[in-house]
This record gives structure tokens, C-alpha cells and sequence, in this order.
């Protein structure tokens, strides 16, 4: 490989390590609320055909409490309110009275911490420290008044079910002074689908129009991942469109008037879904499968609430008849089993790519399917990384093998280049006539070293992305001390692994910064004799920079999961064994102990002259 295509390899690299370090270490600062953004109006009825004004009234800016940033009001209500219990052998929360919000739910298969009995909580009520709830009802259309409709605060009544579970659904009812009968039947699968029935009875007189809608609200931006390679925000289907917005774009859409908000507003012809995602959770609102509907994503600044609204069209229940008009509600981990079994079984158009895949979801998700399958086979993460990296890298030889054959006849002709660097002086269109010539007479291409090796990129950050995103990594055990994959290794070289008697530094310290643990550094070394297959370069800046980057790199990634760690070190060693046997093949045979020795000897004459 001539010098400039080392220097533009060489380039990609470090813009890479320039990138992953800045986005790591300096992460975006978090939007700022404006007290002064408007707010979502309170409902007030909308007399237009399909009443789409409707939606959620969060707090007001006469209503919002200085020190909570709630309504006060409304948790107060929900606190006190009656509640309907769920439990499931996977969740247990309990839905509110009041509005029939389904905002107390925690999953039963995930603790907060390994070491910790306490669940993870994904739902939690108005009044709590991140409110975060799904919410159902009715916008008004024609002559109907907001107070004619079961809305956000409406008090329900229990009319059947005292707990929801698998096999019993509950109702509720409430009933206007004009002869409208509302009930909401709910039901719950053995994971995490809500079925949500909603219906109208008219015993009045006249004809009453409606639409109905379903809200899932998050007060407040989570604390989001700062990897630029996971997507967490709003993530919504629309036809066959996916869209992801993180909270800062939601904070930077259009006002829209007739929402009041700053908001987008798409239609769904037959098929879509819109919520948030969180790195292992999701919250989801689903039409059935064919239904048009209105999908509305907003940002409600001086509250600081993220909504996101899936909105029916409107339907006219005429005196004497009934309505009616079932949705569905995801709730739950990211599990890509279930996630697919929804895909499936249910009709969920597109929906395992609520999953975020990436740009290169054509590798990631046949490599994800892998991976689920070897785990299943193996029933331990960490050897199912490194068996999926041993096939990934078997699949792949056959590039690996023509980029490192390339590779190997250009240095072949290293002491013919360096004697027409010598000729050509500083006559640089000398030397690359020179060059082109000596290519051309001993049938070598130099672009054939880079091209299987561009090609590659794709398939391994592919992987990358796949042991980063995937659920199934976290709190996965592989070995003695690695007993969560999805986590940092935890040993540190600082109490020497665990043999002094005191503990490695909390995680955000300066120390921790340099308390490297066993993976970490073995991941150093397998990149540094990597490089000792071949002897460094002759340029010194070349030289210095890889001689620095095995130690750079295992600086930064000293941080990064486990699973993403052992994914590289197996890499690394892999593409050392392959490269070994390539070379070897060719009759040249590396000379690792004396490049070690050489560059070792090179350190210590440069300390020397210093």
C-alpha cells in the first residue's frame, strides 16, 4: 500500500477516534426549556369534521406549580384516586380512576441494578419525579362540549374487574347528562400489549360526533445514552415511512397553530405507530393494522412535555346505536422476540423496526438473527459474541484474504519504491510515473488492498451496532467477573483486580479515567501486536502515531460494555491469526518478537538522545 493510501486510511481512523472521543467526552447540551413557549390549549371542543383539536391539556402556565413543574391539581387527583391493579407473571402496576391513565408500570423480568432487588420502573403517575403515562378519550366534534366527553381527568367508574391480568380484563364507565354511555375495556397480553377497547353507547336523542384518541406523555427529557450509534426519542411509522427524532429536534419543530404547540402532524393512510423509545424500553401507541389515522408528535415548552398522539377519525353515533374502536398500547422491553411476535402474529405493520437497526440495517439485523440463534444454542452472551465474530470473520476471508495478498506484494516491492523515491528527488510527477509503472510491469493494483478492506466496514459496525443496542446483553454474565456484558469491565488495575483491599473508583471520577480493567487492557495489546506483524514506518510521524493508538484506543474504550470490548479483542485476534497464516502462505513470515525489539530499542535511543 503506497503512502497515500496509508494516509487516507489513516485519516478515516483518527477522524473516527476524534469523533467517538468528542462525542463522548463533550456530549450536546440539553435543550433549554422556554418559560415563554406557548402551551397545548385546555380542550375546548372543536366543531370541525374530524375534531383534531383535541388532545391532551397539560399544565397550563396559570396552573404550573414553580417547584414540581406539574399540575398540582391533577396529582393531587391521581395520588389520591382509586386504582385497578395489573399484574402479570412480566408487569405489575395499577391504572388510575382518573382518566383511566395507565401510568404505574414496572417490569418484573429487569432489576435497576444486578446487585439490586428493585424493579425497572417504565410508567410513572403525574405528581412523581418524571411522569411518563398513557392516557385515552374522546375529542368532541359538532355540538358536543368538552365536559360531554370522558377526557385526561374524567373520574371512571369499575364496571367489571377489580385486577387486570392475562385472563381478566377490566371496564370502566362513565356516563354524560345527555344520554352518552363511555366504557374502556382493557386487556393485557402474557408480555407487554395492551388492547384497549373503546366505546360509545348513545341512549339520547339526538345524534352526538367524536373522535377517539390516545396520548402517551413524558414530562420532562429523559437521561439519554450519549453514543451517537443508539437513537433514544420519538420513533413512529407512518405508511411505509420510519421516522426518529431525538427530544432536542421535538424541541426544535414548527409552532403550529392550530396545535398550539410546536408539533408535527402526520397522516397514516393504513398503517403506522408512534412513541417514545429509550435504549431497552419502549412506549408505543398502536391503531389495528389498517386503520388511517393522525399521528402527532409535539413539544409543549413551558410545561417542558413531550406527547406524542395517535388520533382515530371522527365517527357519528347516531340516537339509539353504538360505536366503537379498539387500539393497542406496547409497554415493555425491546425485547426483539417479542417485538417480532407483535410483527407477526398481530399485524404490527414494520414493527421490529422500532428497534433501532441503524443505516446498515441490512447486515445488522441477519447479524442480530445470528446472534439470537447462537445464544439459544450456546445459553451464554459472551461465547455467542465471540462465536458470531469467529463467522463473521470466517465469511468475510476471503476479502480479509485478497487485502492482505495485496498488501503483502506491495511490500514485496518496498526496496524498488524507496529506489524511485531516491531517482525521483522531489520530482513528485516523477515518482508517480515511476510508480504507475512499476505497478503495471509486476501486475499489481494498489487500490485492491483498500477495497476489500472498505468493503468490510460496513458488516463490523454493523456488529458494533448489534451488541450495543440489543437488550439481551444487558445484565448477561460471561465469565468469573464479567457479569454484566452491558456494562463497563468492573476490574481495575488500580487495587491490581481485586487483590489489594480497597475498591476501584466510582465511574465519572478522574481516576476512573485510567482504572483499566482486564479487557480494556487486553484489547491494548492484542491492537499492539497487530501492528507487529509488519515493521512501523519509516516516516517518524506515522510512526509515532501508531505506535500511540493501541494505547489511545484502550484508554477510551476502557468505558464501553464489555460485550463491545470482547467483540473487539476477538476481532483483533482473529484478523492477527488470519493475517499471520496469509503472510505465511506467500513466504514471507513476520517477524513479531524482533519488530517488538526493534521498536522497543528505537524508544530507548529516542529517550537516549533526549
Amino acid at each position: 500500500m503506497d503512502d497515500q493510501n496509508k494516509n487516507l486510511i489513516l485519516a478515516v481512523v483518527l477522524s473516527g477516534v476524534v469523533l467517538l472521543a468528542w462525542t463522548y467526552f463533550f456530549p450536546a447540551p440539553e435543550p433549554v426549556v422556554d418559560p415563554n413557549a406557548p402551551a397545548v390549549a385546555q380542550a375546548t371542543g372543536d366543531t370541525t369534521a374530524n375534531g383534531e383539536g383535541i388532545a391532551l391539556a397539560p399544565p397550563s402556565a396559570d396552573t404550573l406549580n414553580e417547584t414540581t413543574g406539574v399540575d398540582t391539581a391533577t396529582a393531587e387527583q391521581t395520588s389520591s384516586a382509586p386504582r385497578i391493579a395489573i399484574q402479570t407473571d412480566r408487569v405489575e402496576g395499577s391504572i388510575s380512576l382518573i382518566g383511566g391513565r395507565i401510568d404505574d408500570l414496572s417490569l418484573k423480568d429487569y432489576n435497576v441494578e444486578i446487585d439490586s432487588d428493585e424493579i425497572v420502573t417504565l410508567l410513572t403517575p403525574v405528581g412523581s419525579e418524571a411522569p411518563y403515562y398513557a392516557v385515552y378519550g374522546w375529542a368532541p366534534g359538532g355540538a358536543l362540549a368538552p365536559s360531554d366527553v370522558p377526557g385526561a381527568n374524567t373520574e371512571w367508574q369499575i364496571e367489571s374487574g377489580d385486577t387486570l391480568t392475562v385472563e381478566t380484563p377490566v371496564t370502566l364507565v362513565w356516563q354524560n347528562a345527555t344520554g352518552l354511555t363511555f366504557r374502556r375495556t382493557i386487556s393485557i397480553d402474557e408480555d407487554y400489549l395492551f388492547t384497549i377497547t373503546q366505546s360509545v353507547e348513545n341512549t339520547g336523542s339526538e345524534a352526538a360526533r367524536m373522535a377517539a384518541y390516545g396520548i402517551v406523555a413524558r414530562h420532562g427529557a429523559p437521561d439519554v445514552s450519549r453514543y451517537f450509534v443508539l437513537h433514544e426519542g420519538l420513533v413512529r411509522q407512518t405508511d411505509k415511512e420510519l421516522e426518529e427524532a431525538d427530544y432536542k429536534d421535538m424541541a426544535d419543530y414548527d409552532f403550529v397553530e392550530r396545535e398550539a404547540a410546536l408539533a408535527s402532524v402526520e397522516q397514516v393512510e393504513e398503517n403506522g405507530w408512534i412513541g417514545f423509545t429509550d435504549k431497552n424500553w419502549m412506549t408505543t401507541l398502536v391503531p389495528a393494522p389498517g386503520q388511517p389515522f393522525t399521528s402527532v408528535a409535539k413539544y409543549v415548552g413551558n410545561a417542558d412535555i413531550y406527547q406524542v398522539e395517535s388520533r382515530m377519525p371522527a365517527q357519528t353515533v347516531e340516537a339509539g346505536q353504538s360505536i366503537s374502536t379498539t387500539t393497542y398500547l406496547f409497554a415493555g422491553a425491546k425485547e426483539w422476540e417479542t417485538i417480532k411476535k407483535y410483527q407477526d402474529e398481530n399485524g404490527f405493520f414494520r414493527f421490529i423496526d422500532s428497534i433501532d437497526w441503524g443505516w446498515f440495517f441490512f447486515f445488522t439485523k441477519p447479524i442480530f438473527w445470528l446472534l439470537h440463534t447462537l445464544h439459544g444454542l450456546i445459553g451464554n452472551m459472551g461465547w455467542s459474541i465471540v462465536a458470531l465474530t469467529v463467522i463473521l470473520k470466517g465469511i468475510m476471508l476471503p476479502l480479509a484474504y485478497k487485502s492482505y495478498v495485496s498488501m503483502a506484494r506491495m511490500k514485496e516491492l518496498q526496496p524498488e519504491m524507496e529506489k524511485l523515491k531516491e531517482a525521483a528527488g522531489d520530482d513528485r510527477e516523477k515518482l508517480q510515473r515511476g510508480m504507475m509503472e512499476l505497478y503495471k510491469t509486476n501486475k499489481v493494483n494498489p487500490a485492491s488492498g483498500c477495497l476489500p478492506l472498505l468493503l468490510q466496514i460496513p458488516v463490523f459496525f454493523s456488529l458494533y451496532k448489534v451488541i450495543f443496542v440489543t437488550i439481551e446483553l444487558r445484565h448477561a454474565p460471561w465469565i468469573g467477573w464479567i457479569r454484566d456484558l452491558s456494562a463497563p469491565d468492573p476490574s481495575s488495575i488500580l487495587n491490581l483486580f481485586g487483590l489489594l483491599p480497597y475498591a476501584a473508583p466510582e465511574a465519572g471520577s478522574i481516576l476512573a479515567i485510567i482504572s483499566l480493567g482486564i479487557l480494556p487492557i487486553l484489547l491494548g495489546v492484542s491492537m499492539w501486536l497487530q501492528q507487529k506483524l509488519n515493521p512501523a514506518p519509516t516516516d517518524p510521524t506515522q510512526q509515532m502515531i501508531f505506535a500511540w493508538m493501541p494505547w489511545v484506543f484502550m484508554f477510551m474504550l476502557g468505558s464501553f460494555a464489555s460485550g463491545l470490548v470482547l467483540y473487539w479483542i476477538t476481532n483483533n485476534t482473529i484478523t492477527f491469526i488470519q493475517q499471520y497464516a496469509i503472510m505465511r502462505s506467500h513466504g514471507h513470515k513476520p517477524d513479531v518478537l524482533g519488530n517488538i525489539m526493534r521498536s522497543l530499542r528505537l524508544r530507548k535511543k529516542e529517550e537516549d538522545a533526549a
